[in-house]
């Protein structure tokens, strides 16, 4: 069986009407193995 839990805040995150900041958002979380999200808020963040 597999199976994937998706934190809200990632959804949130890559829906963000700026699509440079999901943009940003998405290329940290194809990065990771399990998903950081104090690391996806941090990409978000960035200018």
């Amino acid at each position: 069986m597999s199976w994937q839990v998706n934190p809200t805040i990632l959804g949130e995150l890559l829906s963000d009407p700026d699509p440079e900041k999901s943009k940003r958002v998405m290329q940290a979380m194809l990065k990771m193995k399990k998903i950081d999200i104090e690391g996806l808020e941090a990409a978000a963040e960035r200018a």
